[in-house]
């Protein structure tokens, strides 16, 4: 997935870009700033992991619930997914739940494909450990986190940071794995402030 990401930049004719990627998605731009260091000019892993075996896991109950299977109609997607966003959305942040019955439909009507999370599952699993890796990494760098994240401890985003020098750390009180429209700006602005440390 992190060469698709480059292949896509190569046929935009983007030779460098600031990179930032949320959960799995995290990953992939850790996986591209190792892989392709020189189309990075800044790069933002959001509620995301190294990879590292050592770390605490996340809730068990809330990860039964994520994995288990999606129902296939829609009325019982929107219902699945309102509730699984309520267990992972943290404990600050007001939760919307009509907002939530909206966007679970989007995401059925666009595209239902229930072994779409059994495959990242297992990308994730087969690229392994990440932590020694990423010291290579030298350009400007943030990790958000959430305090309450279920999924993903926080103690996962402390890791990359300790893993990639001179790299900042966010920690969101009360945010879970999600990210709440009331972090938006605190979140977008810290990527600004990360991309402006750029040299190029």
């Amino acid at each position: 997935m992190a060469d698709d990401v480059i292949g896509l930049l190569d046929a935009l004719n983007i030779r460098r870009a600031h990179i930032c990627g949320f959960s799995m998605g995290g990953m992939i731009v850790q996986v591209i700033a190792l892989r392709h260091p020189t189309h990075v000019l800044s790069l933002t892993s959001i509620s995301s992991t190294t990879g590292n075996p050592d770390l605490p896991r996340g809730d068990p109950e809330v990860g039964k619930v994520m994995m288990a299977p999606a129902p296939p109609e829609r009325e019982g997607y929107i219902k699945y997914y309102v509730k699984l966003r309520r267990l992972l959305y943290g404990s600050r942040f007001p939760y919307d739940e009509t907002k939530n019955r909206e966007i679970a439909g989007r995401f059925f009507d666009r595209s239902f494909y229930p072994p779409g999370i059994g495959r990242q599952s297992l990308a994730v699993m087969v690229n392994g450990n990440r932590k020694s890796k990423l010291s290579s990494i030298k350009v400007p760098t943030l990790i958000i986190h959430g305090a309450d994240d279920p999924i993903i401890p926080v103690e996962s985003g402390k890791d990359t940071q300790e893993a990639i020098t001179g790299s900042k750390l966010i920690i969101i009180d009360g945010m879970g794995h999600s990210l709440p429209f009331e972090a938006w700006v605190q979140i977008s602005d810290a990527i600004a402030e990360n991309a402006a440390k750029t040299q190029t």
